[in-house]
């Protein structure tokens, strides 16, 4: 049996939402469970207000890299979750059975305005994340 279960995230890029919730699952959920995050088409970079969005709560993203999903297909998952309908709509097949669950959060990337405009839009969706994943998640823990 493993020691934590694992679950894999998914959006478009995997540079905004999905790299956001795979930290915050690592950080506030790592004795349980283990993320990972991936795109169905890959950015070339984690969004840099991701990245300070998720710093302000004192979770360095600051190395992550973007993944195909394709990189994780084989894997064995225990829970896969879309974070954005695009992503859920051209999600893969998984060869191995996985529960497949959706969760849409805004795309803080398609924010428009100001920096502090669009880093407020960061700000909502990373909290978006904490307060609506995050249960959904430690609900599947035990």
């Amino acid at each position: 049996m493993k020691a934590r279960k694992e679950v894999l995230i998914l959006c478009t890029g995997n540079s905004c939402r999905s790299q956001m919730a795979e930290a915050w699952v690592n950080h506030e959920l790592g004795g349980t469970w283990e993320a990972r995050s991936a795109g169905t088409w890959p950015a070339d970079i984690v969004h840099p207000l991701a990245v300070e969005a998720m710093a302000e709560v004192g979770i360095d993203i600051s190395d992550a890299r973007p993944e195909s999903v394709h990189t994780y297909l084989d894997d064995s998952w225990d829970l896969v979750i879309t974070v954005c309908d695009s992503a859920r709509e051209s999600c893969p097949v998984f060869p191995l059975p996985v529960e497949t669950i959706h969760m849409s959060f805004p795309d803080p990337a398609e924010a428009e305005g100001s920096e502090d405009e669009r880093m407020e839009v960061f700000r909502k969706v990373r909290d978006a994340i904490r307060d609506s994943l995050l249960p959904e998640i430690r609900a599947r823990s035990v």
